[in-house]
């Protein structure tokens, strides 16, 4: 990566902290040379301007002697450290003058690039390689930032989380820029928005797929979930907002949108009101003005189901267009809404429908979401990442109709997280399967047994049959052993995933690689003729 350009510190932090504050440093505070930033201490160099951030977990401040020892010659604090002698700048909020800095240190990428934002629960991640599919067979050179991978013009790079702090990402976008990058589709959690993640990025369109319950443990109720959601429509610069508006929490947050003049672009059902979730629609705060007709609508109607792929009928009713035809390799019911979702961007940002469809087809599955372990058998084995109440209850929905034979369920719940949700996955599970087993997700630091109880909760009630087997491999392999010519085991939670976290260690663990290992136990060729 070429080097950055050279900054003093009050010339990169001018406009971005009070310059009463600046203005107390000496001259030659003023004038200090800035060669790089950093908030891990490990990471501060000669020449490093360090800040001192306040996390859930840790706090910055107790390492800023750790960061001068590592050469940082200025500190960004929220309170003055007597003990520490370099430079200190202090400011109400040292995370969100990190945010602002790396953008300026890094030259404004993403005013040279055209990002896409994604937002929602579930289908970020398919939506966003939907539209980088679409956006890169349209001849453009694309980046992805999400839960699966990092990729930057076709070189794929693992990710850390869904979206990278705010320093990570600046980084990460000059980098794009300097290999030819001109678009970047990247998912943005609710974590990285409350966190500033994305503080100072520059959007050339945002998206909303949907909203359902996750993340209680951080959020603690819906209404902040979707306030922070909400943010990536509000509070950044974006040219333009795409709303699912068939997601209730899509309806009112397009209402709440149009409220504000800021002209959503609507996708959905035709006549599309907001249809979805009752116990969302229940929680609407404000009165959603009413929407027709979607901007860009599906025909219900029209939609053929297979087991290979779906194919639909979309217009732009307002436009007076003609009806296109998609057809995808993408699975279920859901997936329209994130295939729907993905166009409607692409139309935003200056594509037509008749450009669009033809590129559909050549979608590459994403990994781990509906994504098939083949060995010859005569019964389908899915892993997904489903690890919500809704996303079960979507996916099994959509496999139902696909599944000749019984749904066998194998799933989870993560430790650490929202307790609020397991029993209601439990209840999903057992509601939309035909046989479960329940067992172990990533249980960290909570006993494995302990999360299963609270899953039982929900899943008990529901009358259906199932087993509770805490080993995950053991419970797949389980899951297989049951299997009859027809039937469909359906492994959800962990998806992409290759490993599993535990109170003391992290192993490697892929569902794809156990559930091959299982085939192959149970007699059947080893084989992905995928």
């Amino acid at each position: 990566m070429t080097s950055s350009p050279d900054f003093t510190l009050a010339g990169l932090l001018a406009g971005i902290v009070d310059e009463k504050r600046l203005s107390a440093l000496s001259e030659e505070e003023r004038d200090l040379q800035v060669a790089s930033l950093a908030h891990d201490s490990r990471q501060a160099d000669p020449g490093t301007l360090f800040f001192c951030i306040t996390g859930a977990q840790s706090d910055g401040h107790d390492f800023a002697a750790d960061a001068v020892r590592g050469g940082a010659v200025a500190l960004v604090v929220e309170r003055y450290l007597p003990e520490i002698e370099i430079p200190q700048v202090c400011v109400a909020d040292s995370r969100h003058v990190l945010a602002l800095a790396a953008d300026v240190f890094y030259g404004h990428p993403s005013r040279r690039l055209r990002i896409i934002g994604i937002t929602g629960t579930n289908g970020k991640t398919t939506t966003a390689y939907v539209l980088e599919s679409i956006l890169r067979e349209a001849g453009r050179t694309t980046g992805l930032i999400g839960t699966v991978e990092t990729r930057i013009a076709g070189v794929r790079e693992h990710a850390e989380r869904t979206t990278p702090d705010a320093l990570a990402l600046q980084q990460l976008l000059a980098r794009m820029i300097e290999t030819g990058v001109s678009d970047v589709v990247m998912e943005v959690s609710s974590h990285a928005l409350d966190l500033e993640r994305v503080g100072a990025v520059r959007f050339a369109c945002t998206a909303f797929t949907n909203l359902s319950q996750d993340h209680l443990d951080w959020h603690h109720d819906m209404e902040h979930y979707f306030a922070a959601k909400k943010k990536l429509f509000t509070d950044y610069e974006t040219a333009a907002r795409v709303i699912n508006v068939d997601d209730a929490w899509g309806a009112r947050l397009f209402g709440e949108l149009r409220q504000c003049d800021l002209r959503p672009f609507s996708v959905g059902a035709l006549s599309a009101q907001g249809s979805g979730d009752s116990t969302a629609a229940a929680t609407v705060a404000a009165p959603v003005p009413p929407a027709p007709c979607c901007d860009l609508a599906f025909d219900p109607d029209s939609v053929i189901y297979r087991a290979t792929g779906t194919e639909f009928s979309v217009s732009e009713p307002d436009a007076g267009e003609a009806t296109s035809r998609m057809q995808v390799p993408l699975v279920g019911s859901y997936n329209v809404h994130n295939v729907l979702v993905a166009v409607g961007c692409a139309l935003c940002l200056g594509y037509g429908l008749d450009e669009i469809a033809p590129l559909l087809g050549r979608i590459t599955p994403v990994p781990g979401r509906l994504e098939q372990v083949r060995a010859g058998q005569d019964f389908t084995v899915l892993v997904d990442y489903a690890h919500t109440d809704d996303a079960l209850r979507t996916a099994l929905g959509a496999l139902r109709g696909l599944t000749k034979g019984r749904l066998i369920t194998v799933f989870g719940c993560g430790g650490d997280r929202d307790h609020g949700k397991r029993p209601l996955m439990g209840r999903a599970a057992g509601q939309c399967s035909d046989y479960v087993i329940a067992t172990s997700d990533n249980p960290r630091s909570e006993d494995p047994a302990a999360i299963l109880r609270d899953v039982e909760a929900g899943l008990a009630p529901t009358h259906t049959p199932y087993e509770v087997i805490v080993d995950r491999a053991s419970a797949i392999d389980r899951a297989i052993t049951l299997a009859a010519p027809g039937d469909c085991v359906f492994i959800a939670g962990k998806g992409h995933e290759d490993y599993q976290i535990f109170a003391d260690r992290t192993i490697h663990f892929d569902d794809r690689e156990v559930a091959r290992a299982a085939l192959s136990a149970a007699g059947f060729a080893l084989k992905d003729p995928s």
